[in-house]
Protein backbone atom coordinates (compact mmCIF):
# COMPACT_ATOMS: atom_id res chain seq x y z
CA UNK A 1 0.00 0.00 0.00
CA UNK A 2 1.89 3.24 -1.33
CA UNK A 3 0.58 6.68 0.70
CA UNK A 4 1.83 9.76 -0.45
CA UNK A 5 2.11 12.01 3.04
CA UNK A 6 3.27 15.50 3.06
CA UNK A 7 3.46 18.00 6.42
CA UNK A 8 0.67 20.84 5.23
CA UNK A 9 -1.68 22.84 7.21
CA UNK A 10 -5.22 21.49 7.67
CA UNK A 11 -6.86 24.42 8.80
CA UNK A 12 -10.48 23.31 6.55
CA UNK A 13 -10.36 19.95 7.89
CA UNK A 14 -9.37 16.32 6.58
CA UNK A 15 -11.30 14.82 3.55
CA UNK A 16 -11.33 11.52 2.34
CA UNK A 17 -12.74 10.96 -0.87
CA UNK A 18 -13.21 7.73 -3.09
CA UNK A 19 -13.22 7.20 -6.13
CA UNK A 20 -10.48 9.80 -7.11
CA UNK A 21 -8.98 8.74 -10.71
CA UNK A 22 -11.30 10.52 -12.84
CA UNK A 23 -14.95 11.96 -13.02
CA UNK A 24 -16.31 13.98 -9.75
CA UNK A 25 -13.67 12.33 -7.42
CA UNK A 26 -10.47 14.04 -9.19
CA UNK A 27 -12.13 17.38 -9.75
CA UNK A 28 -13.58 17.28 -6.16
CA UNK A 29 -10.21 16.44 -5.13
CA UNK A 30 -8.11 19.49 -6.67
CA UNK A 31 -10.86 21.60 -5.70
CA UNK A 32 -11.17 21.12 -2.31
CA UNK A 33 -7.19 21.13 -2.02
CA UNK A 34 -7.10 24.36 -3.66
CA UNK A 35 -9.77 25.98 -0.82
CA UNK A 36 -7.33 24.84 1.87
CA UNK A 37 -8.47 20.99 2.95
CA UNK A 38 -5.71 18.86 3.26
CA UNK A 39 -7.58 15.54 1.14
CA UNK A 40 -7.03 12.06 1.02
CA UNK A 41 -7.75 11.15 -2.41
CA UNK A 42 -8.05 7.87 -2.66
CA UNK A 43 -8.28 5.09 -5.05
CA UNK A 44 -9.10 1.57 -6.00
CA UNK A 45 -6.10 0.80 -8.18
CA UNK A 46 -3.42 3.02 -7.86
CA UNK A 47 -1.82 2.14 -11.30
CA UNK A 48 -4.75 4.45 -12.48
CA UNK A 49 -3.70 7.81 -10.52
CA UNK A 50 -1.78 8.96 -13.61
CA UNK A 51 -4.68 11.94 -14.47
CA UNK A 52 -5.08 12.59 -10.73
CA UNK A 53 -1.07 13.38 -10.10
CA UNK A 54 -1.07 15.46 -13.26
CA UNK A 55 -4.50 17.56 -12.59
CA UNK A 56 -2.96 18.26 -8.83
CA UNK A 57 0.57 19.03 -9.75
CA UNK A 58 2.61 21.55 -6.91
CA UNK A 59 -0.73 21.61 -4.52
CA UNK A 60 -0.39 18.38 -2.78
CA UNK A 61 -2.27 15.81 -2.21
CA UNK A 62 -2.56 12.95 -0.13
CA UNK A 63 -3.10 9.34 -2.14
CA UNK A 64 -4.02 6.52 -0.60
CA UNK A 65 -5.36 2.71 -1.65
CA UNK A 66 -8.82 1.92 -1.17
CA UNK A 67 -11.45 -0.36 -2.22
CA UNK A 68 -14.87 0.17 -0.74
CA UNK A 69 -15.28 -3.33 -1.41
CA UNK A 70 -12.69 -4.68 0.31
CA UNK A 71 -13.37 -4.49 4.33
CA UNK A 72 -9.68 -5.31 5.05
CA UNK A 73 -8.99 -2.14 2.57
CA UNK A 74 -10.73 -0.10 4.51
CA UNK A 75 -9.91 -0.40 7.40
CA UNK A 76 -6.33 -0.04 6.88
CA UNK A 77 -6.90 3.19 4.98
CA UNK A 78 -9.17 4.64 7.80
CA UNK A 79 -6.91 3.43 10.51
CA UNK A 80 -3.29 5.12 8.22
CA UNK A 81 -5.39 8.50 7.92
CA UNK A 82 -6.14 8.63 11.41
CA UNK A 83 -2.64 7.41 12.46
CA UNK A 84 -1.31 10.61 9.97
CA UNK A 85 -3.48 13.39 10.90
CA UNK A 86 -4.99 12.11 13.98
CA UNK A 87 -8.91 13.01 12.54
CA UNK A 88 -11.34 12.64 9.57
CA UNK A 89 -13.44 15.77 9.57
CA UNK A 90 -15.61 15.02 6.09
CA UNK A 91 -16.08 11.40 3.93
CA UNK A 92 -17.08 11.94 -0.16
CA UNK A 93 -18.55 8.85 -1.20
CA UNK A 94 -17.73 9.36 -5.04
CA UNK A 95 -16.93 5.46 -5.99
CA UNK A 96 -19.23 3.84 -8.23
CA UNK A 97 -19.86 1.56 -11.26
CA UNK A 98 -22.69 1.07 -13.61
CA UNK A 99 -23.76 -1.92 -16.03
CA UNK A 100 -26.10 -1.08 -19.09
CA UNK A 101 -28.51 -3.46 -20.12
CA UNK A 102 -32.56 -4.74 -19.44
CA UNK A 103 -32.43 -6.16 -16.25
CA UNK A 104 -33.34 -9.99 -17.84
CA UNK A 105 -30.14 -9.82 -19.36
CA UNK A 106 -27.90 -8.45 -16.92
CA UNK A 107 -25.79 -11.43 -15.07
CA UNK A 108 -26.65 -11.53 -11.50
CA UNK A 109 -22.71 -10.86 -10.52
CA UNK A 110 -23.00 -7.50 -12.51
CA UNK A 111 -25.98 -6.47 -10.66
CA UNK A 112 -23.96 -7.47 -7.14
CA UNK A 113 -21.19 -5.44 -8.33
CA UNK A 114 -23.18 -2.19 -8.73
CA UNK A 115 -25.05 -2.63 -5.33
CA UNK A 116 -21.33 -3.70 -3.30
CA UNK A 117 -20.07 -0.92 -4.91
CA UNK A 118 -22.41 2.16 -5.20
CA UNK A 119 -24.24 0.46 -2.05
CA UNK A 120 -22.76 -1.35 0.63
CA UNK A 121 -19.52 -0.09 -0.03
CA UNK A 122 -20.78 3.71 1.35
CA UNK A 123 -21.89 1.64 4.36
CA UNK A 124 -18.99 0.23 4.95
CA UNK A 125 -16.75 2.90 4.76
CA UNK A 126 -19.56 5.16 6.84
CA UNK A 127 -19.34 2.94 9.63
CA UNK A 128 -15.24 2.43 9.89
CA UNK A 129 -15.44 6.50 10.26
CA UNK A 130 -18.14 7.03 12.44
CA UNK A 131 -16.26 6.48 15.74
CA UNK A 132 -13.45 8.95 15.09
CA UNK A 133 -16.12 11.54 13.64
CA UNK A 134 -18.52 11.00 16.88
CA UNK A 135 -15.48 11.37 19.44
CA UNK A 136 -14.68 14.37 17.96
CA UNK A 137 -18.44 15.57 18.11
CA UNK A 138 -18.01 17.02 14.23
CA UNK A 139 -18.47 15.16 10.49
CA UNK A 140 -20.09 15.56 7.27
CA UNK A 141 -20.92 12.80 5.19
CA UNK A 142 -21.37 13.55 1.26
CA UNK A 143 -22.90 10.69 -0.17
CA UNK A 144 -22.77 10.74 -4.21
CA UNK A 145 -26.14 9.96 -5.47
CA UNK A 146 -28.00 10.53 -8.57
CA UNK A 147 -30.89 12.06 -10.70
CA UNK A 148 -31.43 8.24 -11.29
CA UNK A 149 -32.85 8.28 -7.35
CA UNK A 150 -35.93 9.57 -8.51
CA UNK A 151 -36.58 9.29 -12.08
CA UNK A 152 -36.75 5.78 -14.24
CA UNK A 153 -33.82 4.26 -15.71
CA UNK A 154 -34.32 1.80 -18.17
CA UNK A 155 -31.15 -0.22 -18.73
CA UNK A 156 -30.10 1.10 -15.91
CA UNK A 157 -32.19 -0.77 -13.79
CA UNK A 158 -29.25 -1.50 -10.78
CA UNK A 159 -27.46 1.79 -11.16
CA UNK A 160 -31.38 3.25 -10.42
CA UNK A 161 -31.45 0.39 -7.29
CA UNK A 162 -28.08 1.29 -5.87
CA UNK A 163 -28.74 5.25 -6.29
CA UNK A 164 -32.36 4.99 -4.70
CA UNK A 165 -31.09 2.69 -1.53
CA UNK A 166 -28.59 4.76 -1.12
CA UNK A 167 -31.02 7.91 -0.44
CA UNK A 168 -33.27 6.09 1.64
CA UNK A 169 -30.47 5.15 3.61
CA UNK A 170 -28.93 8.52 4.11
CA UNK A 171 -31.93 10.09 5.28
CA UNK A 172 -31.88 7.54 7.81
CA UNK A 173 -29.02 7.49 9.03
CA UNK A 174 -28.72 11.10 9.11
CA UNK A 175 -30.82 11.46 12.25
CA UNK A 176 -29.13 8.82 13.89
CA UNK A 177 -25.51 10.76 13.98
CA UNK A 178 -27.41 13.93 13.86
CA UNK A 179 -26.96 14.34 17.82
CA UNK A 180 -23.10 13.83 17.39
CA UNK A 181 -22.69 17.19 14.82
CA UNK A 182 -22.51 14.65 12.03
CA UNK A 183 -24.67 16.19 8.73
CA UNK A 184 -25.32 13.66 6.12
CA UNK A 185 -25.89 14.95 2.51
CA UNK A 186 -26.72 14.02 -0.84
CA UNK A 187 -25.40 14.97 -4.49
CA UNK A 188 -27.82 14.35 -7.34
CA UNK A 189 -25.94 15.14 -10.47
CA UNK A 190 -27.45 14.68 -13.61
CA UNK A 191 -26.02 14.52 -16.72
CA UNK A 192 -21.82 14.74 -16.72
CA UNK A 193 -19.28 13.49 -18.54
CA UNK A 194 -17.73 11.63 -16.45
CA UNK A 195 -16.09 7.98 -17.21
CA UNK A 196 -19.11 5.94 -15.29
CA UNK A 197 -21.03 5.90 -18.85
CA UNK A 198 -18.01 5.28 -20.87
CA UNK A 199 -16.86 2.65 -18.59
CA UNK A 200 -19.82 0.48 -18.43
CA UNK A 201 -20.50 -2.75 -20.03
CA UNK A 202 -23.82 -3.12 -22.09
CA UNK A 203 -25.49 -6.56 -22.06
CA UNK A 204 -27.15 -7.13 -25.36
CA UNK A 205 -26.52 -10.75 -25.97
CA UNK A 206 -27.53 -12.39 -29.39
CA UNK A 207 -31.07 -13.99 -29.17
CA UNK A 208 -32.30 -11.66 -26.60
CA UNK A 209 -35.83 -10.31 -26.85
CA UNK A 210 -34.54 -7.07 -25.78
CA UNK A 211 -31.73 -6.36 -27.88
CA UNK A 212 -33.59 -4.31 -30.34
CA UNK A 213 -34.50 -1.84 -27.72
CA UNK A 214 -30.99 -1.33 -26.35
CA UNK A 215 -29.50 -1.07 -29.88
CA UNK A 216 -31.76 1.71 -30.08
CA UNK A 217 -31.18 3.01 -26.90
CA UNK A 218 -27.29 2.87 -26.63
CA UNK A 219 -26.55 5.64 -29.00
CA UNK A 220 -29.29 8.12 -28.20
CA UNK A 221 -27.38 7.97 -24.24
CA UNK A 222 -24.02 8.67 -25.44
CA UNK A 223 -25.31 11.04 -27.91
CA UNK A 224 -26.98 12.75 -25.10
CA UNK A 225 -24.02 13.01 -22.91
CA UNK A 226 -21.95 14.70 -25.36
CA UNK A 227 -24.43 17.00 -26.69
CA UNK A 228 -25.69 17.69 -22.85
CA UNK A 229 -23.20 16.29 -20.40
CA UNK A 230 -22.25 19.14 -17.71
CA UNK A 231 -18.37 19.63 -16.69
CA UNK A 232 -17.81 18.20 -13.53
CA UNK A 233 -16.23 20.88 -12.17
CA UNK A 234 -19.29 21.93 -11.41
CA UNK A 235 -19.99 19.37 -8.91
CA UNK A 236 -16.85 19.34 -7.29
CA UNK A 237 -17.73 23.23 -6.69
CA UNK A 238 -20.78 22.42 -5.12
CA UNK A 239 -19.28 19.66 -3.11
CA UNK A 240 -16.68 22.34 -1.87
CA UNK A 241 -19.52 24.26 -0.47
CA UNK A 242 -21.36 21.88 0.92
CA UNK A 243 -18.06 21.35 3.18
CA UNK A 244 -17.47 24.92 3.86
CA UNK A 245 -21.36 25.56 4.65
CA UNK A 246 -22.54 25.51 8.21
CA UNK A 247 -25.63 23.95 8.59
CA UNK A 248 -26.09 21.88 4.72
CA UNK A 249 -29.34 20.81 3.53
CA UNK A 250 -29.96 17.45 2.56
CA UNK A 251 -30.52 17.44 -1.09
CA UNK A 252 -28.61 19.17 -3.71
CA UNK A 253 -29.63 18.32 -7.19
CA UNK A 254 -27.11 20.05 -9.61
CA UNK A 255 -26.52 19.74 -13.65
CA UNK A 256 -29.06 19.49 -16.98
CA UNK A 257 -32.39 19.05 -16.11
CA UNK A 258 -32.07 17.92 -12.49
CA UNK A 259 -34.16 19.96 -10.74
CA UNK A 260 -36.93 19.68 -13.33
CA UNK A 261 -36.63 15.43 -13.25
CA UNK A 262 -36.66 16.13 -9.49
CA UNK A 263 -40.01 18.17 -9.84
CA UNK A 264 -41.61 16.11 -12.67
CA UNK A 265 -40.61 13.07 -9.70
CA UNK A 266 -42.64 14.49 -7.77
CA UNK A 267 -45.95 16.59 -9.84
CA UNK A 268 -45.77 14.27 -12.63
CA UNK A 269 -47.87 10.50 -12.70
CA UNK A 270 -45.52 7.61 -13.48
CA UNK A 271 -47.47 6.39 -16.00
CA UNK A 272 -46.95 9.94 -18.54
CA UNK A 273 -43.17 9.70 -17.62
CA UNK A 274 -42.98 6.20 -18.26
CA UNK A 275 -44.36 7.40 -22.15
CA UNK A 276 -41.97 10.23 -22.31
CA UNK A 277 -39.24 8.22 -21.75
CA UNK A 278 -40.05 5.02 -24.26
CA UNK A 279 -40.48 8.29 -26.76
CA UNK A 280 -36.73 9.63 -25.59
CA UNK A 281 -34.94 6.51 -25.59
CA UNK A 282 -36.41 5.21 -29.16
CA UNK A 283 -38.16 2.38 -27.31
CA UNK A 284 -41.52 3.38 -28.37
CA UNK A 285 -40.26 3.41 -31.88
CA UNK A 286 -39.16 0.10 -31.12
CA UNK A 287 -41.84 -1.21 -29.51
CA UNK A 288 -44.13 -0.37 -33.22
CA UNK A 289 -41.79 -2.12 -35.18
CA UNK A 290 -41.96 -5.72 -32.64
Amino acid sequence: MEVVVGSRSSERGVVLITGCSTGFGLHTAVALRRHGWRVIATMRDLGKRGALDAASAGIGLDVLQLDVCDQASIDRAVAQILALTGRIDAVIHNAGVAHAGFFEDIPDEKVRQVMETNFFGVLALTRAVLPAMRAQRRGRIVVMSSTSAFVPEPAFSSYAASKFAVEGWTQSVGIEVAPFGIDMVLIEPGTYKTEIWSNASVAKPEGSAYRAFVEAMEPRVRANVDRNGGDPAEVAALIVKVLGAKRPSLRHPIGPNSRVMWAMSRLVPYSVRRRILAHETGLAAVAKRT
